[in-house]
């Protein structure tokens, strides 16, 4: 029963972000689906996946076992395709509290969002196995980076990562050592930082912050690291250069922002 995983900001929900599962199960020349919004709380083994609302799910007769496979591989590679990573775990349906909502708390970071640029054509170009590999080998030097500048991963999105720090100037640090880190893997990274509030509730992380912070990585250039004003305005004396990108429309996002490239 393959199951799929895609952890990202959704291109109509700007309030934060939105993850998806999906899984596929074949019996004979029947194809069963289930898919939907989940949670994701917690990462690497400790990580947690729940389904945020009660799946959809649809069932397919193919007629022979044949038509079943060849449907059930085209639907996998579309998945592979689609940014979504092999989910080896369950889906566990979890009740929520009535008052949820009082459990919010604020908080204030600058968030880091990283992103592999031309992730699908290396994977394709690679191969899943030596995919798998090289992946491995990025997340590992990412975390690496993190630990040591003391930032929090959030969360993984397949082929990127979301993290907040304490600090602005350790969040550019970060970006630059993983940014020269993962060359030696053959890869190229953008990378895009804000600052701002968010709130927090047990595992969870909501808030157009982070929007904004995935916004930005979408605007840099291979290679290139980003920076809202935010988090510039945050930093009048920290030595560190900035060329102004100018204004941007952000998709999704309510105003525009002022950009700015890191000078390393």
């Amino acid at each position: 029963m393959p199951k799929f995983l895609r952890i990202g900001v959704h291109q109509s929900n700007v309030s934060g972000y939105t993850s998806k599962a999906w899984w596929v199960r074949r019996v004979g020349s029947t194809i069963f689906l289930k898919w939907g919004a989940v949670e994701v709380h917690g990462v690497g083994d400790g990580r947690k996946v729940y389904w945020t609302l009660p799946p959809q799910a649809k069932t397919i007769r193919c007629g022979t076992v044949q038509r079943a496979q060849d449907y059930a591989k085209a639907a996998i590679a579309r998945r592979r395709s689609h940014r979504y990573e092999p989910l080896a775990g369950t889906i566990a349906t979890r009740r929520r509290s009535a008052n949820r909502g009082a459990e919010l708390e604020q908080a204030l970071a600058t968030i880091l969002f990283v992103d592999i640029v031309r992730s699908t054509e290396k994977a394709a170009r690679l191969g899943d196995a030596r995919w798998t590999q090289v992946m491995g080998h990025y997340y590992a030097a990412v975390r690496k980076e993190l630990k040591t500048l003391r930032g929090k991963e959030v969360v993984t999105t397949g082929d990127g990562l979301l993290a907040t720090f304490k600090a602005p100037a350790a969040g550019i640090s970060c970006a630059a050592a993983i940014r020269e880190a993962v060359r030696t893997l053959g890869l190229e990274i953008r990378v895009g930082l804000h600052a701002g509030e968010y709130k927090v509730s047990g595992g969870e992380v909501v808030g157009l912050a982070f929007h904004i912070g995935a916004r930005v990585a979408a605007k840099a250039r291979a290679g290139e690291v980003l920076v809202s004003s935010a988090v510039k305005d945050l930093m009048p004396q920290s030595g560190i250069r900035f060329t102004d990108r100018g204004v941007h429309q952000l998709k999704g996002v309510p105003k525009k922002w002022r950009l700015y490239r890191v000078e390393h």
